[in-house]
């Protein structure tokens, strides 16, 4: 069992709720900062090797069965982010349904300020909308998926390509921003 993970669970902290045969890497984190195991749940044999966070304003994880998140990739929810079942996310990828961060300068200050002092701010807004990746979908290193974007069902994601908007089904998307370079024929499904 990953260390960081039952250290927070000693001293009380919320982690996540593991789905029966779910493990917890050496490299996982488990940052939630919204303070409630229901918020990032991890269904059954998936397996985590990176960050996963929610934000003290709100936040919510569900990853499905059978998944696979890569070491050095973060999944950072303000609202929602659900992963399918089978999906497997490379390392060093990033899913994020929000901007991390204010757009105005004096704001973002503010923020960064208090996240040094106190923590994550409860009541702050950071444009969040929700990340859907379907079953099957296949995300390659390096690669980002931000907020509002739905992955399709079986859909790849090519390594380093930076996700904008939806990705169709059985469709691959490669570059910066990403655009389809092919679709996944039916023998490929």
């Amino acid at each position: 069992m990953n260390l960081d993970y039952c250290l927070q669970r000693l001293v009380g902290r919320a982690t996540c709720r593991l789905g029966a045969g779910a493990k917890l890497m050496r490299t996982a984190r488990i940052r939630n900062t919204r303070r409630d195991s229901d918020r990032i749940v991890i269904g059954e044999n998936s397996i985590i090797r990176g960050e996963l966070m929610t934000f003290a304003h709100g936040g919510e994880l569900r990853i499905g069965e059978w998944c696979y998140v890569g070491e050095g990739t973060r999944i950072w929810s303000a609202v929602s982010i659900e992963i399918g079942n089978r999906v497997l996310i490379s390392h060093s990828a990033n899913v994020f349904d929000n901007l991390t961060h204010p757009l105005r300068a004096a704001e973002r200050h503010r923020q960064v300020q208090q996240i040094f002092t106190r923590g994550h701010p409860s009541d702050i807004s950071l444009n969040e909308s929700p990340v859907r990746i379907g079953d099957d979908a296949w995300i390659g290193a390096g690669a980002m998926v931000l907020r509002g974007v739905t992955v399709g069902q079986g859909a790849i994601v090519a390594a380093g390509a930076v996700v904008t908007k939806d990705v169709a089904a059985f469709s691959i998307v490669a570059g910066n921003p990403a655009v389809q370079v092919r679709e996944l024929g039916p023998d490929e499904r």
